[in-house]
Formats: C-alpha cells, structure tokens, sequence
C-alpha cells in the first residue's frame, strides 16, 4: 500500500508540474527530443502529460523493472530490424 501511495503522490506532483509548465517551453523542449511523427506542436496536452507522469511515477518507485523492461524493448526492436533486413534481403534475390 505504501508504494502505491508514493506511486500516485508521484504522479499528481509529475502530472502538476508538466501541465503547469506546458505553455513555458516544455511543449517546445518535448518537440525538439520527438520525431516528427510525434512531434505535439502544442497539442495533445493532456496525453503527454498523462503518459510522462505514469512513466515519471513509474520509474521513481521502480527504476530497475523500468530498466529491465527498456532493455527488453531494445533487444526486442534490434532482433526485429535485423530480421526486417534479412527479409528485405531475401525478398530482392
């Protein structure tokens, strides 16, 4: 119960301070680490700062499932590309 509680104070306190800082830069400091694809332009605020405050709370109470998970995510997208380009290979031949 405890970690659920620090868990949500996180995400309240993440969520607060990217909404109020929205308007001040963090919209535009959020477009400049995006692609373009997904880049916010200024929209979309309440999504953004829904998904940062999960991620924020999430890795502020367990940062190690967070790491493992992104490397998880990692090897699972190498192993991909790879197997997209051997495809691609093949499929030219």
């Amino acid at each position: 119960m405890t970690v659920f509680l620090i868990w949500v104070i996180a995400f309240v306190l993440i969520g607060y301070f990217t909404n109020k800082r929205w308007e001040n830069g963090f919209s535009d400091s959020l477009d400049k680490m995006l692609p373009e694809v997904l880049k916010t332009h200024g929209e979309n605020r309440l999504v953004w700062v829904g998904s940062l405050a999960v991620l924020g709370a999430t890795t502020l109470v367990r940062p190690v499932d967070v790491l493992l998970v992104s490397i998880l995510i990692g090897i699972i997208a190498l192993v991909v590309a790879k197997l997209a380009g051997w495809a691609a290979g093949k499929a030219a031949h």
